[in-house]
């Protein structure tokens, strides 16, 4: 059988299994529960006879994901168990990120010795960043004033979470964090910024060097780029196992109730972040020409990883990779990127934003616009280098909440659903840091078009 029709039997089996699903759950039709469960394990097993004719990555990470799913409703307890194979992906994705960062930089900037660039790179960047994060703020406040979302809501019986510690961030803090204490700590502790800041100062003081100087370093940085995209590359075999781990230990973890008292929440932060793809960043990548069917390609398996694992750290060397296969050079790449990681967090924005009214409307607080906007400014401020770690944005939320005298008990609404949230404003953050790098790419007259239009996923 062709893959075109496992494809469709796919297609047909889900969208059956879905109507079965919707009729037994409004008890228009009551189905026993075993008929239910096989149901979905027949759209599972089709799921997986497509990959294995697709053979493709980001086929396998999206199918791994349909498994985890199921395994997760099904075998909730067992699914907690899976926690260790999620981790132990993540913990080597991280082993890459500071190697390929220091060389793919200093190559960048050394390698081609135009100190200049690096200055318009980041004058262009910072600009292009704020100008979007700011348009995510305004879609999010806007998208929580319509619905409303936090009026009237009622936490469930028994409903309790426990809050994390929040330490309150000062400007001076978010300067200093900036600037590696020690490169080795920073390395350590997976901070992204101080580790750029690093490559590029030891990229432009090597391209100060005399040629006969430079030259070893640059072929050691050469040689240790290329050996980390093929480590990539050896790693992501095993995305689909963390991936679908991820998300079986979600699912397990929160089951089913939690989402039907706080969907209206849910469902507003996902239509608001769909409206900021297609009213934001459609038009730009419109605008700058960039072809849209192979971008989404381009971006697809990343933006699978970020979702499971609700990192975008986790994302980014396969992220850094696709792009430069897509037509962005190497050097715009390994700085837009990572820099892109604290200063462009368009979804984390967003649902900060949101999250921020939400918590008025559900203690009754009224807020104006100019307080609503006030507020939603603090925290695109204080949110700055949160996207590598999960959940972070929640301790913003919460350090931001007690600023402005909100309470925090509707916080521990959002808590239930944080991790379901997570999902999207991380996969927005990478989708967001990805056309940035194309958009410089195209400002500096440097993308390749025939390699975006010729790009294949792996």
């Amino acid at each position: 059988m062709s893959k075109q029709k496992v494809g469709l039997l796919s297609l047909v089996l889900f969208t059956i299994t879905a109507i079965l699903h919707y009729l037994h759950n409004v008890s228009l039709v009551h189905l026993p529960a075993l008929f239910l469960v096989l149901s979905r394990w027949m759209v599972v097993a089709a799921l997986v006879g497509y990959a294995l004719l697709k053979r493709t990555l980001t086929t396998w990470i999206l199918v791994s994901m349909a498994i985890g799913i199921e395994i997760g409703i099904d075998f909730p307890h067992f699914a907690q168990n899976l926690q260790v194979l999620s981790k132990i992906f993540l913990r080597l994705v991280k082993t890459i990120i500071a190697p390929i960062l220091f060389s793919t930089l200093v190559v960048g900037i050394a390698g081609h010795s135009d100190l200049k660039q690096v200055g318009r790179m980041g004058w262009k960047s910072i600009l292009y960043f704020e100008v979007v994060t700011t348009l995510a703020l305004i879609v999010g406040l806007l998208a929580i004033n319509l619905s409303r979302a936090g009026a009237g809501i009622v936490l469930p019986a028994g409903f309790h979470q426990d809050l994390p510690e929040t330490k309150p961030q000062s400007w001076q803090d978010v300067i200093l964090h900036i600037f590696p204490e020690n490169i080795v700590k920073s390395v350590y502790n997976g901070d992204v910024l101080p580790i750029v800041v690093f490559s590029v100062i030891f990229g432009i003081a090597l391209a100060m060097l005399k040629e006969e100087r430079r030259r070893p370093m640059l072929q050691f940085s050469e040689s240790l780029a290329e050996t980390m995209f093929r480590f990539t590359n050896i790693i992501m075999y095993f995305a689909p196992f963390g991936v679908g781990a991820a998300i079986a230990v979600t699912v397990g973890h929160l089951g089913l109730d939690i989402l039907k008292s706080l969907f209206f929440l849910l469902a507003t932060l996902y239509l608001a972040l769909i409206a900021f793809i297609l009213l934001v960043l459609l038009p730009v990548a419109l605008l700058v020409k960039i072809p849209v069917k192979k971008f989404i390609k381009a971006v697809s398996e990343p933006v699978s990883i970020a979702f499971a694992t609700t990192s975008s750290e986790s994302a980014l060397p396969k992220a850094m990779e696709n792009m430069e296969k897509f037509g962005v050079p190497r050097k715009i790449v390994a700085f837009v990127l990572p820099t892109g990681y604290t200063f462009n967090l368009d979804g984390t924005t967003l649902y900060l934003s949101l999250a921020a009214v939400f918590v008025a409307q559900a203690a009754g607080i009224p807020m104006s616009v100019g307080q609503q906007v006030l507020m939603g400014l603090t925290l695109m401020l204080t949110s700055k280098g949160v996207a590598g770690v999960p959940r972070a944005s929640l301790v913003i939320l919460l350090g931001t909440a007690a600023s402005f005298g909100l309470p925090l008990w509707p916080i521990m609404a959002i808590l239930g659903i944080d991790e379901l949230m997570d999902m999207a404003r991380t996969s927005v953050n990478v989708i967001g840091n990805t056309l940035a790098s194309c958009v410089i790419a195209r400002w500096e007259g440097e993308f390749d078009d025939r390699k975006a239009l010729a790009f294949q996923p792996d």
